[in-house]
């Protein structure tokens, strides 16, 4: 066998069961730490009778599931309307963050003036718990459901304010040169200059604000009933069902990583590097 053919063969083995060793750590770390994880639960819940067993969780999950999207009424649907409901508020009050805050974000990076008047209003709002704003939204919209968007939306609004004035802010100033020798116009410059070089800051800030929004929405459902995977939980909780407790905290679980992971591969995909 020639020389070049065999130095092929080696290569092609080396790579292949480099491959294969890559797929088993990857595979095998975290099924270590999920037994791992199973193993201590299951310890727990012998030491403490109330908790209840990684079987009986497993067993009343394969009955939730069964049927998730069945309806009795507005007081007895399924865990899968229940997730829908609260996806549908933070959709909502995570939509409306966006429209204004990215903007203001925009504002606030490109006029100084503006970022002197607002960063402090913005730095003092903040670090308000978004559960601290329920109770005026419950007095402004009168109803607990849009008291629950109005809670999302004021918890969603900051990250995205924050991250998308650093990243304008961050511009490189031979960019701005460039354009105003080009006799941009400031929509131009905006969209042409500011946006392709604020979007991973941007993006950034959307992704803090989905997590922040996800967790926000099942307090504010505890306190405000009607439908949601929050509401569904405490009613549980209320039935003395912990085994739903339980498996309401994996599916909020489940659904934020879902979520995080969503936008994590979409900043990266538009991730900027400047050549």
């Amino acid at each position: 066998m020639p020389t070049t053919t065999l130095s092929a063969t080696f290569s092609r083995g080396a790579a292949w069961r480099g491959t294969l060793e890559g797929a088993v750590r990857a595979a095998v770390g975290p099924a270590a730490g999920f037994a791992l994880f199973v193993l201590v639960w299951q310890a727990i819940a012998m030491a403490i009778p109330d908790i209840p067993t990684p079987g009986a969780t497993w067993d009343a999950a394969r009955l939730l599931f069964a049927d998730p999207f069945y309806d009795n009424g507005p007081n007895d649907q399924g865990i899968g309307w229940n997730v829908l409901a609260s996806l549908r508020r933070v959709g909502i009050g995570f939509g409306l963050a966006a429209v204004v805050g990215i903007p203001a974000g925009f504002v606030m990076g490109r006029y100084a003036a503006a970022n002197a008047m607002f960063a402090p209003i913005v730095s003092l709002l903040r670090p308000v718990s978004p559960l601290a704003w329920l109770p005026l939204g419950l007095l402004l919209f009168r109803g607990a459901d849009p008291a629950a968007i109005w809670a999302i939306f004021i918890c969603s609004i900051w990250p995205m304010v924050i991250n998308t004035a650093a990243g304008v802010a961050r511009v490189p100033q031979d960019y701005l040169n460039v354009a105003r020798v080009l006799n941009l116009s400031e929509w131009q410059v905006v969209t042409k200059v500011l946006l392709p070089a604020v979007l991973p800051h941007i993006l950034t800030g959307v992704r803090l604000s989905i997590g922040t929004a996800w967790l926000v929405i099942v307090a504010a459902e505890m306190l405000t009933g009607g439908t949601g995977i929050g509401f569904w939980l405490w009613d549980e909780w209320n039935n003395l069902k912990v085994e739903h407790i339980v498996v309401a905290i994996f599916v909020i679980g489940i659904v934020g990583l879902a979520l995080e992971t969503a936008l994590v591969r979409l900043a990266r995909r538009f991730a900027y590097t400047e050549e």
